[in-house]
Protein backbone atom coordinates (compact mmCIF):
# COMPACT_ATOMS: atom_id res chain seq x y z
CA UNK A 1 0.00 0.00 0.00
CA UNK A 2 1.84 3.61 -0.81
CA UNK A 3 2.52 5.46 2.37
CA UNK A 4 0.17 8.54 0.30
CA UNK A 5 -2.53 5.83 0.66
CA UNK A 6 -2.03 4.69 4.18
CA UNK A 7 -1.86 8.05 5.60
CA UNK A 8 -3.78 10.13 3.30
CA UNK A 9 -1.32 12.44 1.98
CA UNK A 10 -0.58 13.78 -1.36
CA UNK A 11 3.02 11.70 -0.93
CA UNK A 12 4.30 9.03 0.73
CA UNK A 13 6.78 11.21 2.55
CA UNK A 14 7.21 11.43 6.09
CA UNK A 15 9.24 14.25 7.94
CA UNK A 16 10.93 12.43 10.85
CA UNK A 17 10.16 13.89 14.05
CA UNK A 18 13.26 16.23 14.96
CA UNK A 19 13.20 16.16 18.88
CA UNK A 20 15.15 19.48 20.08
CA UNK A 21 15.16 21.25 16.50
CA UNK A 22 11.67 22.04 15.78
CA UNK A 23 7.96 21.98 16.92
CA UNK A 24 4.67 22.83 15.15
CA UNK A 25 5.71 25.25 12.22
CA UNK A 26 8.15 22.25 10.77
CA UNK A 27 4.91 19.07 10.67
CA UNK A 28 2.45 22.30 9.60
CA UNK A 29 4.85 23.27 6.43
CA UNK A 30 5.27 19.69 5.37
CA UNK A 31 1.54 18.38 6.01
CA UNK A 32 0.48 21.25 4.17
CA UNK A 33 3.38 20.73 0.58
CA UNK A 34 1.79 17.03 0.86
CA UNK A 35 4.05 15.28 3.05
CA UNK A 36 3.12 13.79 6.43
CA UNK A 37 4.64 16.43 9.23
CA UNK A 38 5.65 14.72 12.43
CA UNK A 39 5.71 16.89 16.01
CA UNK A 40 8.34 15.28 18.38
CA UNK A 41 6.57 15.18 21.75
CA UNK A 42 9.19 13.21 23.81
CA UNK A 43 10.64 16.63 25.55
CA UNK A 44 7.51 18.19 25.43
CA UNK A 45 5.87 19.25 29.00
CA UNK A 46 2.00 18.32 28.94
CA UNK A 47 0.71 21.59 28.62
CA UNK A 48 3.83 22.60 25.65
CA UNK A 49 2.41 19.28 23.78
CA UNK A 50 -1.56 20.81 24.14
CA UNK A 51 -0.11 24.07 22.63
CA UNK A 52 1.63 22.80 19.75
CA UNK A 53 -1.32 20.46 18.76
CA UNK A 54 -3.51 23.26 18.47
CA UNK A 55 -1.26 25.11 16.43
CA UNK A 56 -1.24 22.03 14.28
CA UNK A 57 -4.99 21.80 13.95
CA UNK A 58 -5.16 25.53 13.77
CA UNK A 59 -2.40 25.31 10.64
CA UNK A 60 -3.98 22.38 9.04
CA UNK A 61 -6.19 20.56 8.22
CA UNK A 62 -3.96 17.95 6.56
CA UNK A 63 -2.85 14.24 8.06
CA UNK A 64 0.31 14.72 10.70
CA UNK A 65 2.09 12.45 12.97
CA UNK A 66 2.57 12.55 16.68
CA UNK A 67 5.81 11.12 17.72
CA UNK A 68 6.66 9.40 21.50
CA UNK A 69 9.40 7.11 23.14
CA UNK A 70 8.48 4.39 24.96
CA UNK A 71 11.11 3.63 27.35
CA UNK A 72 10.99 2.75 30.91
CA UNK A 73 12.18 5.95 33.34
CA UNK A 74 15.41 4.20 34.90
CA UNK A 75 16.06 4.90 38.85
CA UNK A 76 19.43 6.58 39.32
CA UNK A 77 22.48 4.57 40.82
CA UNK A 78 24.73 6.98 43.06
CA UNK A 79 27.71 4.93 41.86
CA UNK A 80 26.87 5.53 37.95
CA UNK A 81 26.03 9.04 38.76
CA UNK A 82 29.47 9.65 40.22
CA UNK A 83 31.30 7.78 37.80
CA UNK A 84 29.58 10.29 34.94
CA UNK A 85 29.94 13.21 36.94
CA UNK A 86 33.94 12.43 37.74
CA UNK A 87 34.59 12.10 33.81
CA UNK A 88 32.61 15.40 33.33
CA UNK A 89 34.55 17.00 35.92
CA UNK A 90 37.71 18.75 34.05
CA UNK A 91 35.50 20.44 31.81
CA UNK A 92 33.71 21.69 34.47
CA UNK A 93 36.35 23.31 35.95
CA UNK A 94 37.11 24.34 32.46
CA UNK A 95 34.34 25.96 31.85
CA UNK A 96 33.95 27.90 35.45
CA UNK A 97 30.45 25.58 36.19
CA UNK A 98 29.87 24.11 39.64
CA UNK A 99 29.31 19.89 39.07
CA UNK A 100 27.94 19.97 42.24
CA UNK A 101 25.09 21.87 41.31
CA UNK A 102 23.62 19.94 38.68
CA UNK A 103 20.23 18.94 39.06
CA UNK A 104 18.74 15.28 38.55
CA UNK A 105 16.29 15.76 35.43
CA UNK A 106 15.11 13.27 32.84
CA UNK A 107 15.74 15.08 29.46
CA UNK A 108 12.80 12.83 27.59
CA UNK A 109 9.98 11.73 28.97
CA UNK A 110 7.91 8.58 27.62
CA UNK A 111 4.39 7.64 26.81
CA UNK A 112 1.96 7.86 29.32
CA UNK A 113 -1.63 8.24 30.34
CA UNK A 114 -1.33 11.63 30.91
CA UNK A 115 -0.42 12.07 27.36
CA UNK A 116 -2.50 10.08 25.97
CA UNK A 117 -5.54 12.09 27.36
CA UNK A 118 -4.15 15.14 26.10
CA UNK A 119 -3.64 13.45 22.94
CA UNK A 120 -7.53 12.76 22.63
CA UNK A 121 -8.28 15.84 22.62
CA UNK A 122 -6.92 16.31 19.49
CA UNK A 123 -7.12 13.03 17.55
CA UNK A 124 -3.94 13.07 15.29
CA UNK A 125 -4.06 10.52 12.44
CA UNK A 126 -1.05 9.11 13.28
CA UNK A 127 1.01 8.12 16.34
CA UNK A 128 4.74 7.15 16.02
CA UNK A 129 6.85 5.44 18.34
CA UNK A 130 10.50 4.93 19.24
CA UNK A 131 11.96 2.25 21.35
CA UNK A 132 8.89 -0.29 20.59
CA UNK A 133 5.65 0.32 22.20
CA UNK A 134 3.75 1.15 24.60
CA UNK A 135 1.34 -0.78 27.24
CA UNK A 136 -1.57 -2.24 25.47
CA UNK A 137 -4.05 -0.34 27.20
CA UNK A 138 -2.32 2.98 26.47
CA UNK A 139 -1.99 1.58 22.58
CA UNK A 140 -5.95 0.92 22.77
CA UNK A 141 -6.57 4.64 23.93
CA UNK A 142 -4.70 5.55 19.93
CA UNK A 143 -6.41 3.32 18.54
CA UNK A 144 -9.93 4.09 19.74
CA UNK A 145 -10.48 7.60 17.80
CA UNK A 146 -8.94 5.51 14.97
CA UNK A 147 -5.77 6.70 14.39
CA UNK A 148 -2.76 5.05 12.54
CA UNK A 149 -0.10 3.17 14.65
CA UNK A 150 3.53 3.42 13.58
CA UNK A 151 6.92 2.23 15.05
CA UNK A 152 10.72 1.77 14.00
CA UNK A 153 12.51 -1.29 13.97
CA UNK A 154 16.32 -1.61 13.27
CA UNK A 155 16.29 -5.31 12.82
CA UNK A 156 13.85 -7.69 10.95
CA UNK A 157 13.21 -9.26 14.93
CA UNK A 158 12.43 -5.99 15.73
CA UNK A 159 10.29 -5.78 12.76
CA UNK A 160 8.20 -9.29 12.98
CA UNK A 161 7.39 -8.00 16.71
CA UNK A 162 5.80 -4.93 15.56
CA UNK A 163 3.55 -6.47 13.33
CA UNK A 164 2.92 -9.11 16.04
CA UNK A 165 2.05 -6.20 18.49
CA UNK A 166 -0.31 -4.85 15.83
CA UNK A 167 1.46 -1.71 14.01
CA UNK A 168 -0.19 -0.23 10.67
CA UNK A 169 3.43 0.14 9.66
CA UNK A 170 6.97 -0.26 10.39
CA UNK A 171 10.10 2.37 9.66
CA UNK A 172 13.08 0.10 8.98
CA UNK A 173 15.46 2.50 10.68
CA UNK A 174 19.20 1.58 8.83
CA UNK A 175 22.25 2.69 10.63
CA UNK A 176 22.37 6.05 8.77
CA UNK A 177 20.38 7.31 10.42
CA UNK A 178 20.54 10.61 12.54
CA UNK A 179 19.19 10.83 16.25
CA UNK A 180 18.53 8.11 18.63
CA UNK A 181 18.18 4.15 17.43
CA UNK A 182 14.78 2.91 17.24
CA UNK A 183 16.41 -0.67 18.71
CA UNK A 184 14.34 -2.00 21.65
CA UNK A 185 14.99 -6.46 21.69
CA UNK A 186 18.78 -5.46 21.56
CA UNK A 187 21.60 -3.36 22.94
CA UNK A 188 24.62 -5.05 20.84
CA UNK A 189 25.10 -2.53 17.77
CA UNK A 190 26.47 -5.43 15.66
CA UNK A 191 23.10 -5.98 14.86
CA UNK A 192 22.45 -2.48 12.88
CA UNK A 193 22.15 -2.65 9.35
CA UNK A 194 22.53 0.20 6.78
CA UNK A 195 19.20 0.86 5.35
CA UNK A 196 19.64 -0.79 1.67
CA UNK A 197 20.47 -3.80 3.09
CA UNK A 198 18.36 -3.80 5.98
CA UNK A 199 14.85 -2.05 4.20
CA UNK A 200 14.14 -5.64 1.38
CA UNK A 201 14.46 -8.11 4.41
CA UNK A 202 11.85 -6.49 6.38
CA UNK A 203 10.29 -6.10 3.43
CA UNK A 204 10.06 -9.73 2.73
CA UNK A 205 9.23 -10.49 6.64
CA UNK A 206 6.56 -8.70 7.19
CA UNK A 207 2.95 -7.92 5.51
CA UNK A 208 2.42 -4.42 6.59
CA UNK A 209 3.29 -1.44 4.55
CA UNK A 210 7.51 -0.84 5.29
CA UNK A 211 8.64 2.94 5.03
CA UNK A 212 12.29 3.44 5.14
CA UNK A 213 14.97 6.04 7.07
CA UNK A 214 18.47 6.47 7.41
CA UNK A 215 20.72 8.17 4.56
CA UNK A 216 17.76 9.05 2.45
CA UNK A 217 18.54 12.84 1.64
CA UNK A 218 17.08 13.47 -1.88
CA UNK A 219 14.69 12.56 -4.60
CA UNK A 220 17.31 9.86 -6.13
CA UNK A 221 17.24 8.21 -2.77
CA UNK A 222 13.80 8.48 -2.50
CA UNK A 223 13.28 6.45 -5.36
CA UNK A 224 15.82 3.86 -4.81
CA UNK A 225 13.75 3.48 -1.34
CA UNK A 226 10.36 3.03 -3.19
CA UNK A 227 12.40 0.38 -5.62
CA UNK A 228 13.08 -1.65 -2.74
CA UNK A 229 9.80 -1.98 -1.90
CA UNK A 230 9.13 0.54 0.62
CA UNK A 231 5.32 1.91 1.02
CA UNK A 232 7.00 5.38 2.01
CA UNK A 233 9.96 7.14 3.02
CA UNK A 234 10.98 9.24 6.13
CA UNK A 235 13.46 12.25 5.70
CA UNK A 236 15.19 13.50 8.72
CA UNK A 237 18.25 15.24 8.62
CA UNK A 238 17.70 17.08 5.11
CA UNK A 239 15.09 19.02 7.02
CA UNK A 240 17.46 20.23 9.66
CA UNK A 241 18.37 23.67 7.97
CA UNK A 242 15.09 24.73 6.58
CA UNK A 243 13.61 28.02 7.35
CA UNK A 244 10.76 26.30 10.31
CA UNK A 245 13.64 24.21 11.79
CA UNK A 246 14.72 25.19 15.38
CA UNK A 247 18.31 24.26 14.99
CA UNK A 248 20.66 26.04 17.38
CA UNK A 249 23.27 28.54 15.46
CA UNK A 250 26.04 25.76 16.25
CA UNK A 251 24.58 22.82 15.19
CA UNK A 252 23.54 24.51 11.63
CA UNK A 253 27.15 25.78 11.08
CA UNK A 254 28.05 21.81 12.08
CA UNK A 255 25.81 20.57 9.33
CA UNK A 256 27.68 22.79 7.02
CA UNK A 257 30.85 22.02 7.73
CA UNK A 258 33.22 19.45 6.83
CA UNK A 259 32.75 18.05 10.27
CA UNK A 260 29.37 17.12 9.00
CA UNK A 261 31.33 14.16 7.12
CA UNK A 262 31.85 12.23 10.11
CA UNK A 263 29.49 10.95 12.30
CA UNK A 264 29.03 8.10 15.14
CA UNK A 265 26.71 6.83 17.36
CA UNK A 266 27.10 7.84 20.93
CA UNK A 267 25.62 7.18 24.53
CA UNK A 268 27.12 10.06 25.68
CA UNK A 269 24.52 12.92 25.21
CA UNK A 270 21.24 11.06 27.05
CA UNK A 271 22.69 7.44 27.68
CA UNK A 272 21.42 5.80 23.98
CA UNK A 273 23.42 5.22 21.13
CA UNK A 274 22.50 8.39 18.75
CA UNK A 275 24.23 9.71 15.43
CA UNK A 276 25.64 12.83 15.52
CA UNK A 277 28.75 14.78 14.23
CA UNK A 278 31.76 14.13 16.12
CA UNK A 279 32.74 16.90 18.46
CA UNK A 280 35.37 17.31 21.07
CA UNK A 281 33.61 15.10 24.05
CA UNK A 282 32.68 12.47 21.36
CA UNK A 283 36.49 12.45 20.76
CA UNK A 284 37.72 12.63 24.09
CA UNK A 285 35.42 10.12 26.19
CA UNK A 286 35.06 7.97 23.31
CA UNK A 287 31.69 7.88 21.32
CA UNK A 288 30.32 5.28 23.27
CA UNK A 289 31.06 5.33 27.02
CA UNK A 290 30.14 2.72 30.15
CA UNK A 291 30.42 4.96 32.57
CA UNK A 292 27.07 7.02 31.21
CA UNK A 293 24.35 6.43 33.01
CA UNK A 294 21.19 4.56 31.98
CA UNK A 295 18.85 6.69 29.33
CA UNK A 296 17.97 9.59 29.59
CA UNK A 297 19.89 10.21 33.01
CA UNK A 298 22.61 11.50 30.86
CA UNK A 299 21.56 13.95 29.67
CA UNK A 300 21.62 16.55 33.08
CA UNK A 301 25.33 16.58 33.74
CA UNK A 302 25.76 17.26 30.44
CA UNK A 303 23.12 20.12 29.40
CA UNK A 304 25.26 22.81 31.79
CA UNK A 305 28.31 21.80 29.56
CA UNK A 306 26.37 22.53 26.42
CA UNK A 307 24.52 25.64 27.17
CA UNK A 308 27.94 27.39 28.75
CA UNK A 309 29.84 26.16 25.41
CA UNK A 310 27.21 26.99 23.11
CA UNK A 311 26.97 30.86 24.47
CA UNK A 312 30.43 30.65 23.63
CA UNK A 313 30.01 29.60 19.87
CA UNK A 314 31.15 26.30 20.40
CA UNK A 315 29.68 22.55 20.00
CA UNK A 316 32.05 21.01 22.17
CA UNK A 317 29.31 19.37 24.06
CA UNK A 318 26.70 19.62 21.56
CA UNK A 319 24.41 16.82 20.79
CA UNK A 320 24.45 17.76 17.30
CA UNK A 321 22.68 14.94 15.92
CA UNK A 322 22.75 14.14 11.97
CA UNK A 323 22.83 11.12 9.43
CA UNK A 324 25.31 9.88 7.23
CA UNK A 325 24.29 11.66 4.23
CA UNK A 326 23.84 15.82 5.29
CA UNK A 327 24.16 16.84 1.53
CA UNK A 328 20.41 17.41 1.06
CA UNK A 329 20.51 19.96 3.49
CA UNK A 330 19.20 23.40 2.41
CA UNK A 331 18.53 26.35 4.24
CA UNK A 332 14.77 26.73 2.52
CA UNK A 333 11.68 26.52 3.59
CA UNK A 334 10.11 23.13 4.51
CA UNK A 335 7.17 22.85 2.00
CA UNK A 336 10.25 23.10 -0.75
CA UNK A 337 12.20 20.60 0.92
CA UNK A 338 9.05 18.27 0.56
CA UNK A 339 8.50 19.06 -2.90
CA UNK A 340 12.05 18.33 -3.62
CA UNK A 341 11.72 14.97 -2.08
CA UNK A 342 8.70 14.39 -3.86
CA UNK A 343 10.17 14.13 -7.42
CA UNK A 344 11.09 10.95 -6.32
CA UNK A 345 8.20 9.43 -5.37
CA UNK A 346 6.56 9.83 -9.44
CA UNK A 347 4.20 11.02 -11.32
CA UNK A 348 1.66 8.79 -9.94
CA UNK A 349 1.76 10.05 -6.56
CA UNK A 350 1.95 13.89 -7.41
Amino acid sequence: MPGSTLFGTRYPLIQAPLAGVQASAMAIAVSRAGGLGSLPAAMLSLASLRTELAAIQAGTDQPYNVNFFCHTPPSPVAEREAVWRAALSPYYRELGLDIDSVPAGAGRMPFTQEAAAVLAEFRPPVVSFHFGLPSDDLLARVRSWGAKVISSATTVAEARWLEAHGVDAIIAQGLEAGGHRGMFLSDDLSTQQGTFALLPQVVAAVQVPVIAAGGIADAQGVRAALALGAAAVQVGTAYMLCHEATTSVVHRAALQSEAAQHTALTNLFTGRPARGIVNRVMRELGAINEAVPAFPLATAAMAPLRSQAEAAGSGDFSPLWSGQNPTGCRAIPAAEMTRLLAVGCGPSEG
